[in-house]
């Protein structure tokens, strides 16, 4: 059983983290997906993106839930029936899931250096204190993106920008985590979010106060 990692970030928020090495027959066999999941996994024309899929409804398992206790509402924020706040992610070899009382965003990435080649397309504020020189900075626009890619995660409002409406207030790596902001609509929602390295991958995640 791949599961990877699991934290237990407080009382009410756990993340889990799966690496997926099984193959699709072996990550199937043991699901019972509804109708409409059945039709997706078919559906992809990347066994990749099958494998990441049902690793997810594994992830879901080790929390307590079948994929029948998962839902998605209009904008594609996906929920649980029993109330609780989940954010899903996968990224190549890894899928994770984190689920909370309060709300949430996951994302996992692969550290890359073309990542460098869009980063106006996301960065703004944060290049006050980016040094594009420097060994880690292929990793910090990584953790960058993995904080906004999981605030647009958990706020899950069509029009939001990740240059304009998500700010990340500086950090290190020696910490193992910071302050976020949601700047939108002449409103300000402040989050805690919190980022983890492991082969070649960055995870972050985000947490509503």
């Amino acid at each position: 059983m791949p599961l990877y990692k699991s934290i237990s970030i407080n009382t009410q928020t756990t993340v889990k983290i799966w690496k997926i090495e099984e193959s699709y027959d072996d990550l199937m066999a043991p699901l019972d997906l509804k109708p409409n999941s059945l039709e997706r996994v078919l559906g992809m024309k990347s066994e990749l993106h099958q494998r990441g899929f049902l690793s997810v409804r594994h992830l879901l398992r080790e929390f307590g839930y079948t994929d029948q206790d998962l839902f998605y509402d209009s904008n594609g924020k996906p929920h649980l029936k029993d109330g609780k706040h989940i954010s899903i992610t996968h990224s190549f070899i890894f899928s994770g899931v984190i689920v909370s009382d309060k709300e949430v965003g996951i994302d996992i990435e692969k550290q890359r250096d073309k990542i460098a080649v869009i980063a106006k397309k996301f960065v703004n504020y944060e290049f006050n204190y980016l040094n594009t020189e420097a060994k880690d900075y292929i990793r910090k626009l990584t953790v960058i993106w993995g904080i906004k890619e999981s605030l647009y995660k958990l706020f899950a409002t069509p029009g939001m920008l990740f240059r304009e409406h998500f700010l990340v207030i500086p950090f290190t790596f020696e910490e193992t985590g910071t302050v976020c902001w949601i700047d939108y609509e002449d409103r300000k929602y402040r989050y805690n979010s919190h980022y983890l390295e492991f082969d070649g991958f960055t995870c972050a995640y985000v947490l509503g106060e």
